[in-house]
């Protein structure tokens, strides 16, 4: 299934977190963080949002951090995607 989405929107698919510690202790999914790093697998088009015109910064492909509890998340086609704002993302990293 193709997701496209609308306005300043950009689905973000989740890098997976580290399962061990820098000592070396092994983290059960219990108690791992949520993951802030993400990948941007689509781009909404951006366009009048709100009264202000919103220019798009994000390109497909671009990894991010984003805010802890911003967005909704969903499964697709079996793959864990969030769904939120351009004004959600805090930073690409390079």
């Amino acid at each position: 299934m193709k997701i496209k989405p609308l306005f300043d929107k950009i689905v973000i698919e989740a890098v997976e977190a580290e399962e061990k510690t820098k000592s070396g202790i092994v983290l059960p999914n219990t108690a791992q963080e949520k993951p802030q790093l993400a990948k941007v697998i689509a781009v909404g088009p951006g366009g009048l949002v709100d009264g202000k015109d919103v220019v798009m910064q994000l390109k497909v492909g671009d990894k991010i951090l984003y805010s802890k509890y911003a967005g909704s998340e969903f499964k697709i086609d079996g793959k864990d995607v969030t769904i939120l704002r351009q004004s959600d993302v805090l930073a690409v990293v390079e």
